[in-house]
């Protein structure tokens, strides 16, 4: 399983697809949604520089998995490619595992990056919490690995592109990844968990600490996605 994974990164970095709409494109509307909003202006009840950080960071990193994931399973149950790994000594759940994994290492860069340049706009924390943002995001993005995982055996492979970006696209935009959800939506972006990843930034606030409500809900999510991804793959067995 460990060489399977190696190989799945590699072959995730040699994209330059992935390379441009999970690392650069991010990045780039970071700076043009700092220069939309006043620097001085507050979103989210953080600063528009650190909410658009952590929004942007957010939207690679779903992105990422999401898409990657559920994009390549399609192809790969369509080429036969699942069909003979089927054949080998690897446990089913192993090759499941091996697709969260792998894609979770590669929203790490995604990440890195908006913060980089998040960095260089201005963006103030400590030692600490830049470290911990970090963090949550990277083992936040195993929920949507797993989506992504689960879109994949769940969709055709002529419909798993338009599936997947819808479905990548609502939940970003009722998520706050575009702009801050308050008022009545913000009662239905409870149960969106981008909304929820997003939420992971608020320690970052003077007087706040991780948001605990956030990771329960994401928790609950990760294993709804993660037993609907097996139940899909079992149901895919029987087919083949």
């Amino acid at each position: 399983m460990t060489t399977l994974i190696k190989l799945e990164i590699l072959r995730t970095l040699r994209n330059r697809r992935y390379l441009f709409f999970t690392i650069a494109y991010p990045a780039l509307m970071y700076v043009f949604f700092i220069h939309a909003y006043g620097s001085t202006d507050q979103a989210g009840g953080l600063p528009v520089k650190t909410y658009f950080m952590v929004s942007m960071a957010t939207f690679g990193a779903v992105g990422a998995v999401l898409t990657g994931n559920a994009q390549r399973i399609s192809l790969e149950r369509k080429s036969g490619w699942v069909r003979q790994l089927r054949l080998t000594a690897l446990p089913g759940r192993s090759y499941t595992v091996s697709k969260i994994a792998a894609s979770s290492v590669t929203t790490l860069p995604s990440i890195l990056v908006v913060f980089a340049v998040g960095a260089s706009q201005g963006v103030s924390l400590g030692v600490a919490q830049w470290i911990g943002l970090a963090a949550a995001l990277w083992l936040g993005s195993f929920v949507f690995a797993a989506l992504g995982v689960a879109l994949g055996y769940a969709a055709a492979p002529d419909a798993v592109q338009p599936i997947v970006m819808i479905t990548y696209m609502a939940m970003a935009l009722l998520g706050g990844t575009w702009f801050p959800v308050s008022g009545s939506l913000e009662g239905f972006a409870q149960f969106n968990p981008v909304f929820l990843y997003n939420k992971l930034a608020t320690f970052t606030r003077p007087g706040h600490s991780l948001d605990l409500v956030a990771v329960a809900g994401l928790a609950a999510f990760l294993a709804v996605f993660v037993a609907a991804a097996a139940t899909l793959y079992r149901r895919d067995t029987r087919q083949a």
